[in-house]
């Protein structure tokens, strides 16, 4: 992977926030305030700042960044912002930090007291926010600017796309290993390939698995996610068994899934893994700039349909420094939304049945200007 100075980083996160400050300026906002918790975890902090949690993080009309950390320390180190006050001067409570930061900057930084909260707040909190903000135009939209950052996290950069590739490169490394060591019969339990891989991906600079690791064999490959997420059960064993997983480079994860199918099969079994290949590849022709995300969420849907089977969950979603992020590959989606460049979705059409087990084909996927680059290379692997 290219290789960012740290100027190189101040620079496309500051870019990331003109992008928020403009909005500000054309919606007539002075601050912006994001809250990063136990209580919710809230991604835009690390899109806009690359720290990772538990802090207040305020962004006024002229683009002036205040992040208030916990971890100060931490903050530094990863952090990318103008100013830096520690939590614990306002004793950890995020609410007397934003009105303490108000008052002082303000003034300076905006041209209007409009200030926007998140919306993730509950009706209580917000109430406590505006009795004690009482000086301000307070507001909480689900449309507002919390809202633009999600749209504009939709299309990735240059520096989250290598990161994604990154990503997808150790996860392609893993799965080429459990191919091979599963056609030697070194991994025998689901726990075997979930623990082999959280040892590969710290080896290879990664932070940690996307998700719990779901590892399925055929008694439990029915579930679209396994609980719990792996067990000691024989993975794989005849018939068809899942491995849902992801890795996180630089707070970016991949998203795939493999079905390892052991011979002997029913010709049921065959039926459904020859179903679930041709949705992929089928759909896969979709995720162009050219096609709406909603045909090809049904163009999975008439695929399954003429075999009288059903998908129970959506083609695909995007991915990106959450699990599942917004769109969503379905037919829910604006009918006029089509697929952007610089969007980064998977494509993972899935059956399942409870007497055969289930299947399910991932990979993630880059829309270019020209069509798409699938960045991971999971598999229908048959042994």
């Amino acid at each position: 992977m290219k290789e960012y100075s740290k100027q190189d980083l101040d620079k496309i996160y500051k870019e990331r926030r003109k992008k928020l400050s403009d909005y500000m300026n054309e919606n007539s906002l002075g601050c912006v305030v994001f809250i990063d918790s136990e209580e919710h975890r809230e991604s835009a902090v690390a899109y806009l700042t690359g720290h990772a949690n538990d802090c207040v993080l305020m962004i006024f009309a002229d683009g002036y960044t205040i992040l208030v950390p916990w971890d100060e320390n931490l903050a530094k180190q990863y952090g990318h912002f103008d100013k830096l006050v520690p939590y614990q001067r306002y004793k950890n409570d995020s609410l007397e930090a934003i009105k303490a930061l108000l008052n002082i900057h303000m003034n300076s930084h905006a041209h209007n007291n409009k200030v926007e909260l998140p919306p993730y707040l509950t009706y209580p909190q917000y109430l406590k926010f505006i009795d004690s903000l009482c000086n301000y135009d307070c507001r909480c939209k689900e449309d507002g600017a919390h809202n633009f950052v999600t749209e504009c996290r939709m299309i990735k950069d240059e520096y989250e796309i290598e990161c994604t590739k990154e990503a997808c490169r150790v996860g392609d490394l893993i799965i080429d290993e459990v191919e091979k060591l599963v056609k030697v019969g070194k991994i025998k339990t689901e726990s075997d390939v979930a623990l082999l891989i959280e040892k590969r991906l710290r080896e290879n600079k990664c932070e940690k698995t996307g998700f719990e690791t779901l590892a399925a064999g055929p008694k439990r490959s029915f579930a679209i996610h396994a609980f719990p997420g792996y067990t000691d059960s024989p993975w794989p064993a005849e018939g068809l068994s899942i491995l849902d997983f992801g890795v996180v480079y630089k707070g970016y994860t991949s998203d795939t899934t493999l079905t390892i199918a052991k011979e002997p099969l029913t010709k049921e079994q065959e039926v459904q893994i020859n179903l679930v290949q041709k949705a992929y590849n089928e759909c896969l022709k979709l995720y162009t700039p050219e096609h709406t995300i909603v045909e090809a969420a049904k163009k999975a849907e008439s695929i399954f349909s003429v075999a009288k089977r059903k998908m129970p969950h959506t083609l695909g979603h995007a991915i990106g420094l959450e699990i599942h992020e917004y769109p969503r590959v379905s037919p829910k989606m604006p009918l006029e939304l089509k697929f952007q460049p610089g969007m980064i979705l998977t494509c993972e059409p899935g059956l399942y049945d409870s007497e055969i087990g289930g299947c399910r084909l991932e990979n993630d996927v880059l829309i270019t200007e020209k069509g798409n680059e699938v960045l991971s290379h999971s598999r229908i692997i048959k042994i």
